[in-house]
């Protein structure tokens, strides 16, 4: 998958200073999952929360600012693009992490899960 490098110094700093929502999520669930997960991770010109490779799966954080206008046409962009690629983007809030944590864990799980089904399907094809 093409990654910008220009985009590694930038990655890597927030990967230093992730939010709490995004820590949470990361130390309480996908930095564990069976199946893995990368953070702040490059596709193309982007760097997506978290990436699941083996899924095509990328998960999107989204703060008060992507609910603003520029952040809404930004994100449309950015997810039209991934989907190009075949990645699913899920997208919770902030308040979603923080109020329901586990029905968010479960989603990502049950999403995973169909990805990772879906693609052994097609490889025995």
């Amino acid at each position: 998958m093409e990654q910008n490098r220009k985009l590694t110094p930038l990655s890597q700093q927030l990967r230093k200073n992730q939010t709490k929502e995004e820590n949470l999520l990361w130390y309480n669930f996908l930095r564990h999952y069976p199946i893995q997960f990368r953070r702040q991770y490059k596709i193309g010109n982007y760097i997506v929360d978290f990436y699941c490779h083996k899924a095509k799966l990328a998960i999107e954080l989204d703060g008060s600012q992507h609910y603003e206008l520029s952040g809404i046409h930004a994100d449309a962009e950015r997810t039209s693009y991934l989907n190009s690629l075949g990645i699913l983007v899920l997208r919770f809030s902030n308040l979603d992490i923080l109020r329901q944590f586990q029905n968010v864990c479960e989603y990502i799980d049950l999403t995973v899960n169909e990805r990772t089904r879906t693609a052994l399907s097609k490889c025995k094809q």
